[in-house]
């Protein structure tokens, strides 16, 4: 990662070091919500379709979609704009990507995320739409070269991706070897920025303890990218609203969350806006929208 020298990386890693208590500490006192309190005692996450209050702290957080037309517009429109229409499986056919893409024009997702061998097509289809063709580098391990993951991103943005969801090293995060984990998420953002791409950086939080959310959150912001994301969906859990809030804490107002894996209906998509989230990853994108339109 040539914009970052050796001294550059061990100013980083030590300021780490000395926010990861006060960070844990706020994790331990501040609501999951993030912010303080307020008087609505709603407990459905319905408080960020309902609550101007709690719509007020998400924008706050960072949610620059969630806005104040919420009231104006369609429940299922504001949603759906965030979400991520998401099939990953690897079985997943051609026609099964062609449906996924006419969803996400229909219903105007943020994106579809999709494998790496599908986006060309995507790109293909979704020509002309809001939606954008988000695919997955070093996934869903994490465990290949930054190399690899680099050269992996070139070539989806060649076939037409504009949005790159990465695997950090989870192993070197693990090891705290913190350079590594550094130059690997450096690598994929230089390639990505260098293609007028952006990336999420997925944390795999169900792998982590709090100490190493918050220290791979931190060294995704430091490295550049545009949001950290929970899980891939096939870790050994997804995303939580502890997760989403904690992340939010660390990375502050200037770059995006998302929460993916397990958020299957409005109330989970809800709780994590509610949370901090300004993106949502699911593959139930369908039955989320029209659970808002009823």
């Amino acid at each position: 990662m040539n914009q970052h020298d050796p001294a550059t990386v061990e100013r980083v890693i030590q300021e780490v070091t000395r926010e990861v208590l006060l960070r844990l500490n706020l994790a331990q006192t501040t609501p999951a919500g993030g912010g303080t309190t307020s008087g609505c005692n709603c407990t459905d996450g319905s408080c960020a379709q309902h609550c101007a209050d709690k719509v007020h702290q998400v924008v706050q957080a960072g949610a620059s979609r969630v806005t104040a037309t919420l009231g104006t517009r369609p429940v299922s429109q504001e949603i759906a704009r965030l979400i991520d229409h998401t099939l990953l499986k690897p079985d997943a056919s051609q026609d099964q990507i062609a449906q996924l893409c006419y969803e996400a024009r229909t219903h105007e997702f943020a994106s579809v995320c999709v494998n790496p061998t599908h986006v060309r097509l995507c790109a293909q289809l979704l020509k002309g739409s809001r939606a954008k063709v988000c695919t997955v580098v070093g996934f869903p391990l994490g465990a290949t070269p930054a190399t690899v993951k680099a050269y992996e991103t070139q070539q989806a943005i060649r076939d037409g991706a504009t949005e790159i969801d990465m695997v950090i090293n989870i192993g070197a995060l693990k090891s705290r070897d913190y350079r590594v984990v550094l130059e690997d998420i450096g690598a994929v953002v230089g390639a990505a920025h260098a293609g007028n791409a952006l990336v999420k950086v997925i944390i795999e939080a169900a792998l982590l303890t709090d100490e190493e959310k918050i220290i791979a959150s931190q060294l995704a912001k430091t490295a550049g990218a545009e949001f950290v994301k929970t899980s891939t969906g096939f870790g050994p859990g997804g995303a939580t609203a502890h997760d989403v809030a904690l992340m939010r804490r660390v990375v502050g107002p200037d770059i995006g969350v998302k929460a993916a894996g397990g958020v299957r209906s409005l109330a989970d998509a809800q709780a994590m806006i509610a949370a901090g989230a300004t993106r949502i990853g699911a593959s139930a994108g369908i039955r989320i929208v029209k659970e808002a339109n009823q």
